[in-house]
């Protein structure tokens, strides 16, 4: 399936140029059952690339473009009385998809951003004391603008902690721009990429994933990584447990776009900075010393002993 998988990102390539990187971390996620939090300045290509990924994946996808006064009706959907036999009907919400584009997430209030919760965490909604389930694939793929922008909020931890990745996409380099300038000119992007794949397709990519082999030697390696993190003289709030079960996904997807069906300490560590920077609180001693949570994470990967390859190399 990894000729599957290199394709997926070969056709969302054609569209967002120059970030190859920032498509394989995204299909890492999706792989992985994980949600992705997109955090950059406007016009870098968020939602572009959020629509190629739903273009090329054959999915079902729904956008809010979140404002101060979207309500969370809007996202979880609504019940309204049906005269006609005298019942409630739920009218289903923009979360009714396979993949969500939260656009400018932080723009709107905390109690629409809580909509998301239980649909990002359990996969499912309630409504007036009824529960539905969410198609499958469920992801959320949500862009906001840094924090101090006109408008903006800073997401709770318990939202922040929902999202698998957060990624920051950058400016394009000058050989992407004169492309882009080049061929978008008159052109829709998404017209340059094309569906290779359909929601059940990749429903058996994620099963495959899921099934990645890990040894119990991973899986203490990664309990050492989460524990350095919480006992931290310069962080508050270390890595939650969902936050290490989402390094234990995230390894396994590396592991699969790489050929591999058994998760190495390598993986870890590819993924260990992107699945863990959102979830830190720093502490008043770390913002007066200009220590940032990427700056941490890279020093807790340095100060534990990776196993040797050599123990799962051979399983």
């Amino acid at each position: 399936m990894n000729k599957l998988t290199d394709q997926i990102q070969a056709e969302v390539n054609k569209v967002v140029l120059g970030k190859e990187d920032i498509v394989r971390k995204v299909l890492l996620a999706i792989l992985a059952q994980g949600h992705v939090l997109l955090e950059d300045v406007p016009g870098v290509g968020k939602t572009t690339l959020a629509k190629a990924f739903s273009k090329t994946l054959g999915l079902d996808s729904k956008r809010v473009q979140f404002t101060s006064d979207t309500l969370p009706s809007d996202i979880i959907g609504f019940s309204v009385f049906d005269k006609a036999d005298g019942k409630l009907k739920y009218q289903s919400g923009a979360i009714m998809t396979n993949l969500l584009l939260a656009d400018e997430i932080n723009r709107t209030s905390s109690k629409t951003q809580s909509a998301l919760l239980e649909a990002m965490e359990e996969l499912q909604v309630t409504v007036d004391g009824v529960t539905r389930p969410l198609p499958k694939p469920f992801i959320v793929l949500a862009t906001e603008n840094p924090v101090g922008s006109a408008g903006t909020q800073m997401l709770p931890a318990s939202q922040l902690d929902r999202f698998m990745l957060q990624l920051s996409m950058g400016y394009p380099n000058r050989a992407s721009t004169a492309a882009l300038l080049k061929d978008r000119h008159h052109v829709d992007p998404l017209s340059a990429c094309q569906t290779v794949t359909s929601p059940a397709e990749l429903e058996k990519l994620i099963a495959e994933v899921s099934n990645i082999h890990v040894a119990d030697r991973i899986y203490d390696y990664i309990a050492e990584l989460v524990d350095l993190t919480r006992s931290n003289a310069y962080v508050t709030l270390g890595v939650s447990p969902r936050g290490a079960l989402a390094v234990t996904r995230a390894a396994k997807a590396n592991a699969y776009l790489e050929g591999r069906d058994y998760v190495i300490p390598d993986d870890v560590c590819a993924v260990f900075p992107d699945v863990c920077v959102h979830r830190l609180i720093l502490n008043s001693k770390a913002r007066l010393q200009d220590y940032t949570a990427a700056l941490i994470l890279q020093n807790v990967l340095t100060s534990v002993q990776k196993p040797d390859v050599r123990e799962f190399s051979s399983k």
